[in-house]
């Protein structure tokens, strides 16, 4: 059976690009889903959990673990490695903790190195 994975991050029309030059709504889409689509062809079955805002996504997050059984939980870089957002990472984390007990955390370094995380942890 496939160990089912979550990743979640901010939805691309959330982000702040001036803190990221080179990207955009687009390119970020498109970066995430070959990275979804990475995994899911590496015989994992993965998919994206998008938040959309600090003050929904506690309550996104632990619906979404309530509802499905994950083997791996990855946090994004936007979220983890941004200042601005310490807090929403330290709430995710304890929503994962509280919600999903049984899974591994990994965290990637961008919207490109998902699959290298999970398989640190799978």
């Amino acid at each position: 059976m496939a160990k089912t994975v979550l990743m979640v991050g901010w939805h691309p029309s959330v982000v702040d690009y001036s803190k990221y030059p080179g990207f955009s709504e687009e390119k970020l889409e498109i970066a995430l889903r070959a990275d979804e689509t990475k995994l899911n062809d590496q015989g994992y079955d993965a998919s994206i959990g998008f938040i959309f805002s600090g003050e929904t996504a506690t309550d996104q997050l632990a619906a979404t673990l309530k509802a499905t059984a994950y083997d791996v939980v990855l946090i994004g870089a936007g979220v983890r490695k941004d200042d601005d957002y310490f807090l929403v990472f330290e709430k995710l984390l304890n929503v994962v903790h509280e919600f999903a007990p049984q899974a591994r955390i990994a965290f990637n370094t961008g919207p490109t190195d998902s699959d290298e995380a999970v398989r640190r942890w799978a």
